[in-house]
């Protein structure tokens, strides 16, 4: 995807120096809008016992004596070898990459706003453009707290999208989804929500869902998470038509739409598959319901409500 050098959007807000307010999550994201949601397991805390205490102590005069405060490295937040600064804002991907990332993620967000608009436009509506928040390990959001464990998201409560760009080397490492036009079709999904939302589909699909059983939340959820991959490939669509993807992007999102598909997810990380717990689409569907989109570039064709999926 040739990105470099076309206009950035100003929806973006990057909060990725500050830190996130505790609390509990929020329950999933797919089921306040959308996004990829990858679970991980948890740790359990504990208190120190008298040794461990009696211990530190013991390190804290050594250190004394050797001319290291700890209490004074703790307050400057100093924590690494004397005499190197560290500061608390320093990227773990290096301040080059996550700025060209940055940029990345605001170019593409730019081009989903531009597709948008004409097709609002086209149809006498207004488009109103969503803000995408760049966030770092947690963030708390009008959905309620979410870490970075649940993958990018739309929340319909604030009109944001929110995403820690970290998902992206998980995309790429623990999902064999690589390349800058599968990263792209992750934001366009999010996207795809937005304008769910303004169409007036989400409310009534949550509605909807706060009166059948989970079994039929789970099939009426994959309705919602297929029509934003056609969203997102409509956008591709508009994309393409500008000349700016290369050879082998299509691919790219294609493999991406198939690698986190429901079933290929739960081969991946349990080794069977439980249908009735699918709540985003199996492989196929997502794939086939991206290049839907693509093809035709059409909002008709997306009408996963009424169509067989």
């Amino acid at each position: 995807m040739e990105w470099r050098g076309r206009r950035q959007s100003g929806n973006v807000e990057d909060v990725r120096g500050s830190s996130p307010s505790r609390g509990g999550l929020g329950g999933s994201p797919f089921g306040r809008g959308g996004g990829f949601r990858i679970p991980t397991g948890g740790g359990r805390g504990g208190g120190m016992s008298i040794g461990t205490i009696i211990f530190l102590v013991v390190i804290y005069f050594v250190l004394k004596m050797m001319g290291i405060d700890l209490l004074q490295v703790m307050e400057s937040g100093q924590v690494g070898s004397p005499g190197v600064e560290q500061t608390e804002t320093q990227s773990p991907r290096g301040s080059a990459q996550e700025e060209e990332a940055k940029a990345f993620v605001a170019t593409v967000l730019a081009e989903t706003e531009d597709t948008w608009n004409g097709i609002f436009q086209a149809n006498g509506e207004t488009y109103q453009e969503p803000k995408l928040v760049l966030f770092r390990d947690g963030i708390n959001s009008a959905c309620g707290m979410a870490s970075s464990a649940s993958g990018p998201f739309y929340c319909p409560g604030d009109h944001k999208v929110y995403l820690d760009m970290a998902f992206f080397d998980e995309l790429a490492q623990r999902f064999d989804a690589s390349g800058d036009f599968a990263e792209a079709y992750v934001i366009a999904h999010e996207v795809g929500h937005h304008v769910q939302n303004l169409l007036g589909i989400l409310p009534k699909v949550n509605a909807q869902r706060q009166r059948m059983s989970e079994a039929a939340s789970n099939q009426l959820s994959i309705r919602v998470e297929l029509q934003a991959d056609c969203f997102a490939g409509i956008w591709g669509k508009y994309t393409e038509q500008k000349g700016i993807l290369e050879q082998g992007d299509l691919e790219e999102a294609l493999n991406a739409a198939t690698q986190i598909g429901d079933d290929t997810l739960q081969k991946r990380t349990q080794g069977y598959v439980v249908p009735e717990s699918f709540n985003h689409g199996t492989s196929a569907q997502r794939s086939t319901w991206f290049k839907r989109g693509f093809d035709t570039g059409k909002l008709s064709s997306c009408d996963t409500f009424n169509s067989d999926i």
